[in-house]
């Protein structure tokens, strides 16, 4: 018997594991974001998808920017709150209004980011 953290709850995220989230919740890989305010960072699930013809972004392109993105949430070591948001976020993105989640982490850590 284990009376520790879940073992995936200090697992880092991986592209694979989010596109799996996403697309699973979804239907459609959203693009991520982070978002610098004030002195906070925000993972932002934009209404953007890879998969619209008027995306912005190829496929490759669009894979350097999520491994971009998880790069940032797990060296803040949010993975477990993330992978639990993207389980249980019960809004979906709409045009001009994004999914919001403030990523927390010790001062220090957040001011390598936050300029």
């Amino acid at each position: 018997m284990s009376f520790g953290p879940p073992e995936n709850s200090l697992k880092s995220l991986s592209v694979r594991e989010v596109l799996t989230l996403i697309r699973g919740h979804w239907g459609v890989s959203y693009d991520l974001r982070l978002v610098i305010r004030g002195n906070g960072i925000y993972l932002h699930i934009m209404w953007a998808y890879l998969e619209q013809k008027s995306f912005g972004l190829t496929e490759e392109e669009y894979l350097q920017s999520l491994a971009y993105v998880i790069d940032v949430v797990n060296r803040l070591g949010q993975a477990s709150v993330v992978r639990n948001w993207l389980l249980n976020c019960s809004s979906k993105p709409r045009l001009g209004k994004a999914i919001s989640l403030k990523l927390k982490g010790e001062k220090e850590v957040l001011k390598e980011f936050v300029l």
